[in-house]
C-alpha cells in the first residue's frame, strides 16, 4: 500500500476575477481519481487548492501527509484548466518541487501539462501524463508498489512524456475514449463542503455543488481544445447519475447543482429516464447545463424542464453565420433564437456564451451579435475574445504569432494573443456594452428607455472610432471547407 497524496493547482485566490464571482466548486477529475486509487487499496490523501492561501499549505500538506506519491490531477471539468492559466502553472510547478524536496514521485495530469510537458518535466515531475492518462496512471502507481520506480519508469508505457538522460522521451497514444474506470462517484468525503458552503452563502446566499453525467464531446470546432478526451463522448446510465444527485442532496444539502458536461443530455431519451429517476427517488434539485442550439428541440425543452433544469447555457458564439461556419460550429443563428425561446418556455434561464475576435470576423459581425442578444434576450451572457489553444485548428492557424505571450495569467486576462481585427482595448468595449445591453433587457420598463439611448450613444462612439483600433494586418481567415455534423433532434 502507498501514501498517495492527490491535488492539483487551481488556486481560486490567484484569478482575481473568479475569486471575485466567489463560485468555488471541488475538483470533481481529481476527486474522481483519488476514488480510484483507493479503491486500488491505497491510502490516499487529498490537497484541494481551490479554497486553499497559496502553495506555502500544500507544503504543510505534505508534512503532514509524508506521501510515496503525489499525483497533481488537474479538473478536467473546470474550463479554465484549458486555458493554461500562466499562474496556476507557476503554482504546479513550485507544488512539484515541494513534493520532490519531500522525497516523493510526481506524476501531473492535465490539459496544460498534456500540451506543454517540458515545463513539469522541468519543474522536476517524474511523469507526466498525456490526455487522461488514467491507464497509464494505474501502470505507473502498481510499478511504483513493486518498487521498479527507476529511472526508466515509464518504460513501455504510451501516454506518458518522461525525462532520460536529460532527454524528453514522449509516445502519445492518439484520441482515446475516456476510461470507464472513472465513472462512479467521487471522493466526497475528502473534501471540506462546508467551507464551499459558507463562501457560496456569504457570496449568493445559496450553495450550489458539482457533478458530470459524461466526458469529452464529439463536436469538431476549431477552437475548441480536446487535449483529455478528444472527441469521444462517454455517458453514464441516467439511473446511475439520478442516484449520484440523490446522494448529493440527501447527504450535503445542496441547493443547486453544476452539471459540468461540455454537453449534458444529448439525446432527448435519456433525458426523459433522468428525469423519471429522480421524481422516482426524492426529486431533482435545481440544476445548471451546458448545451448546443442544435440540441433543444421542444421534447428536449420539455425534459429538462421535467428532470429539474433551472439554467441552461448555449455556446452561441456570435451572431453572424458567416463566423459559426468558420468555426466549423454547425449551429445556425436561428437555431439559438429557437432554442432560446423553447427553453424560457418552461422556465429555463438561457445563458449565451459568446466570443469576440475570431479568425475573420469584422465590424459588421460584432454588431450581428449585438443584433442577436437583442433579439433573443438571453437572461445572460459570458463573453471572451477567441483563445488560441494547442491542439486546435484555430490554434495551428495563428501560433507564429504567439510570440512570448501564449496564454492568459489569469482569467481576467481577456487580452488578444493573435492579430485579430481590432486590439484587445476594443473587445473589452465591446463585451462591456454587450452586458450593459442585457442588463437592460432585465431591468424594469421604467428603466429601459433612458439607459438604452445611453447604450445606443455609447456604440455609435465606439464605432466611430473603430479604425483607430484596427489592425493593419489582421491575420485572414483560410478559406477553407468546413465539415458540420448532422444530428437527429429527439
Amino acid at each position: 500500500m502507498l501514501r498517495i497524496h492527490v491535488g492539483h493547482s487551481y488556486f481560486l485566490r490567484f484569478d482575481p476575477k473568479q475569486w471575485e464571482r466567489g463560485k468555488p466548486y471541488p475538483p470533481l477529475a481529481t476527486i474522481q481519481v483519488a476514488a480510484l486509487l483507493r479503491q486500488m487499496g491505497h491510502a490516499v490523501s487529498l490537497f484541494d487548492a481551490m479554497l486553499a492561501d497559496g502553495v506555502d499549505d500544500f507544503e504543510a500538506s505534505l508534512r503532514t501527509t509524508r506521501p510515496d506519491l503525489v499525483v497533481l490531477y488537474e479538473d478536467n471539468f473546470n474550463f479554465l484548466t484549458k486555458m493554461c492559466l500562466g499562474r496556476m502553472r507557476e503554482a504546479a510547478c513550485q507544488m512539484i518541487a515541494a513534493a520532490r524536496a519531500g522525497g516523493a514521485r510526481v506524476i501531473v495530469a492535465g490539459s496544460d501539462a498534456s500540451d506543454h510537458p517540458d515545463a513539469f518535466l522541468a519543474a522536476g515531475a517524474h511523469a507526466v501524463l498525456l490526455g487522461e492518462g488514467i491507464a497509464a496512471l494505474v501502470a505507473l502507481v502498481e510499478r511504483l508498489q513493486r518498487n521498479e520506480a527507476d529511472d526508466d519508469w515509464a518504460a513501455g508505457l504510451g501516454g506518458v512524456a518522461t525525462l532520460l538522460d536529460g532527454q524528453i522521451r514522449l509516445t502519445r497514444l492518439g484520441a482515446l475514449p475516456p476510461d470507464p474506470r472513472l465513472v462512479g462517484h467521487p471522493a466526497w468525503d475528502l473534501i471540506d463542503v462546508e467551507r464551499y458552503r459558507a463562501l457560496w452563502q456569504e457570496r449568493h446566499g445559496y450553495f450550489s455543488l458539482n457533478m458530470a453525467a459524461s466526458r469529452g464531446c464529439p463536436f469538431r470546432c476549431h477552437w475548441c481544445a480536446k487535449p483529455i478526451w478528444g472527441n469521444h463522448y462517454n455517458q453514464r446510465s441516467a439511473e446511475d447519475v439520478a442516484a449520484e444527485m440523490s446522494y448529493l442532496k440527501r447527504t450535503f444539502r445542496p441547493d443547486h447543482v453544476w452539471l459540468a458536461d461540455d454537453i449534458f443530455g444529448f439525446r432527448v431519451d435519456w433525458v426523459m429516464q433522468f428525469a423519471a429517476q429522480l421524481h422516482a427517488a426524492d426529486g431533482p434539485v435545481p440544476f445548471t447545463i451546458q448545451t448546443r442550439a442544435d440540441l433543444i428541440s421542444e421534447r428536449m425543452a420539455a425534459a429538462l424542464g421535467e428532470a429539474g433544469c433551472a439554467e441552461a447555457w448555449i455556446g452561441a458564439e456570435s451572431g453572424s453565420q458567416r463566423v459559426l461556419d468558420a468555426m466549423n460550429k454547425g449551429t445556425k443563428v436561428a437555431d439559438l433564437v429557437t432554442a432560446r425561446t423553447r427553453l424560457g418556455a418552461h422556465g429555463i434561464r438561457v445563458g449565451f456564451f459568446i466570443q469576440l475576435g475570431y479568425l475573420g470576423e469584422q465590424l459588421a459581425d460584432l454588431l450581428a451579435t449585438r443584433e442577436l442578444i437583442a433579439q433573443a434576450a438571453p437572461d445572460d451572457i459570458g463573453v471572451s475574445v477567441s483563445y488560441p489553444l494547442p491542439g486546435t485548428k484555430f490554434y495551428e492557424q495563428v501560433k507564429a504569432q504567439l510570440g512570448a505571450k501564449t496564454h492568459w495569467q489569469d482569467s481576467g486576462d481577456l487580452a488578444m494573443m493573435f492579430r485579430g481585427a481590432y486590439d484587445s482595448d476594443f473587445y473589452r468595449r465591446v463585451r462591456d456594452l454587450l452586458h450593459e445591453q442585457v442588463a437592460i433587457q432585465q431591468a424594469a420598463p421604467a428603466e429601459q428607455a433612458g439607459r438604452g439611448a445611453a447604450l445606443d450613444a455609447q456604440w455609435d462612439a465606439l464605432i466611430a472610432c473603430e479604425g483607430a483600433h484596427r489592425n493593419r494586418n489582421a491575420t485572414s481567415l483560410p478559406s477553407v471547407p468546413t465539415r458540420h455534423i448532422a444530428l437527429p433532434l429527439y
